[in-house]
Protein backbone atom coordinates (compact mmCIF):
# COMPACT_ATOMS: atom_id res chain seq x y z
CA UNK A 1 0.00 0.00 0.00
CA UNK A 2 1.38 3.44 -0.69
CA UNK A 3 1.99 6.14 2.44
CA UNK A 4 -0.55 8.34 2.05
CA UNK A 5 -3.19 5.08 2.02
CA UNK A 6 -1.17 3.67 5.27
CA UNK A 7 -2.18 7.51 6.90
CA UNK A 8 -5.63 7.27 6.26
CA UNK A 9 -6.66 3.80 7.03
CA UNK A 10 -5.71 1.54 9.60
CA UNK A 11 -6.76 1.24 13.08
CA UNK A 12 -4.52 2.60 15.76
CA UNK A 13 -2.01 -0.05 17.44
CA UNK A 14 -2.09 -1.35 20.72
CA UNK A 15 1.38 0.55 21.53
CA UNK A 16 -0.62 3.96 20.71
CA UNK A 17 -3.73 3.11 23.18
CA UNK A 18 -3.53 6.02 26.04
CA UNK A 19 -3.83 6.33 29.35
CA UNK A 20 -6.93 8.82 29.03
CA UNK A 21 -10.16 8.58 27.30
CA UNK A 22 -10.14 9.75 23.79
CA UNK A 23 -11.66 13.00 24.35
CA UNK A 24 -9.74 15.61 26.02
CA UNK A 25 -11.55 16.63 29.55
CA UNK A 26 -9.30 19.32 30.13
CA UNK A 27 -8.23 17.37 33.35
CA UNK A 28 -5.26 14.87 31.50
CA UNK A 29 -2.77 14.81 28.93
CA UNK A 30 -4.20 14.95 25.32
CA UNK A 31 -3.60 11.46 23.13
CA UNK A 32 -0.93 13.22 21.02
CA UNK A 33 0.62 14.47 24.14
CA UNK A 34 0.73 11.11 25.34
CA UNK A 35 2.01 9.96 22.22
CA UNK A 36 4.92 12.44 22.47
CA UNK A 37 5.70 11.72 25.70
CA UNK A 38 5.68 8.02 24.57
CA UNK A 39 8.45 8.76 22.33
CA UNK A 40 10.23 10.29 24.73
CA UNK A 41 10.98 7.24 26.69
CA UNK A 42 11.86 5.13 23.99
CA UNK A 43 14.12 7.58 22.60
CA UNK A 44 16.21 7.11 26.19
CA UNK A 45 16.42 3.61 25.18
CA UNK A 46 17.36 4.16 20.98
CA UNK A 47 20.03 6.36 21.84
CA UNK A 48 21.71 3.60 23.40
CA UNK A 49 21.98 2.12 20.01
CA UNK A 50 22.33 5.69 18.25
CA UNK A 51 19.13 5.56 16.95
CA UNK A 52 15.69 8.33 17.36
CA UNK A 53 12.26 8.47 17.12
CA UNK A 54 10.04 11.33 16.09
CA UNK A 55 6.08 11.69 15.35
CA UNK A 56 4.85 12.27 12.59
CA UNK A 57 1.52 14.29 12.38
CA UNK A 58 0.19 12.00 15.01
CA UNK A 59 0.23 8.96 12.22
CA UNK A 60 3.18 7.07 12.01
CA UNK A 61 6.83 7.92 13.69
CA UNK A 62 9.98 8.32 11.79
CA UNK A 63 13.44 6.41 12.77
CA UNK A 64 16.79 7.73 12.23
CA UNK A 65 20.06 6.29 12.63
CA UNK A 66 23.31 8.27 13.19
CA UNK A 67 24.44 7.49 10.22
CA UNK A 68 21.32 8.75 8.29
CA UNK A 69 19.37 5.45 7.46
CA UNK A 70 15.83 6.58 7.80
CA UNK A 71 12.47 4.61 7.83
CA UNK A 72 8.40 5.16 8.65
CA UNK A 73 6.83 3.11 10.47
CA UNK A 74 3.44 2.60 11.92
CA UNK A 75 3.46 1.72 15.58
CA UNK A 76 6.09 1.04 17.87
CA UNK A 77 6.08 -2.57 17.41
CA UNK A 78 6.90 -2.26 13.74
CA UNK A 79 9.64 0.38 15.14
CA UNK A 80 11.91 -2.36 17.33
CA UNK A 81 11.59 -4.59 14.09
CA UNK A 82 12.94 -1.45 11.93
CA UNK A 83 15.54 -0.65 14.56
CA UNK A 84 17.04 -3.98 14.76
CA UNK A 85 17.51 -4.03 11.03
CA UNK A 86 19.20 -0.39 11.08
CA UNK A 87 21.46 -1.66 13.48
CA UNK A 88 21.84 -5.50 12.33
CA UNK A 89 21.64 -6.56 15.44
CA UNK A 90 19.39 -7.92 17.84
CA UNK A 91 18.08 -5.00 20.40
CA UNK A 92 18.17 -6.33 23.66
CA UNK A 93 16.24 -4.87 26.49
CA UNK A 94 18.41 -6.79 29.45
CA UNK A 95 21.84 -5.85 27.40
CA UNK A 96 23.93 -4.72 30.68
CA UNK A 97 25.64 -1.31 28.75
CA UNK A 98 21.73 -0.44 27.94
CA UNK A 99 21.18 -1.22 31.92
CA UNK A 100 23.60 0.72 32.98
CA UNK A 101 22.79 4.20 30.75
CA UNK A 102 19.16 3.75 32.15
CA UNK A 103 20.02 3.52 35.01
CA UNK A 104 21.97 6.89 35.06
CA UNK A 105 18.56 8.44 33.34
CA UNK A 106 15.30 9.54 34.58
CA UNK A 107 12.65 7.96 32.58
CA UNK A 108 9.57 9.55 33.46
Amino acid sequence: MCSLCGILGGKAHWTDTGATPEVFDGHGMTPRRERFDRAGVVNKVLAHYRLTLKDWQGAQYVLRSATGKTAIVDNLSQMWAEAEAMTGRDLDPLDGGLLQALSATRCD
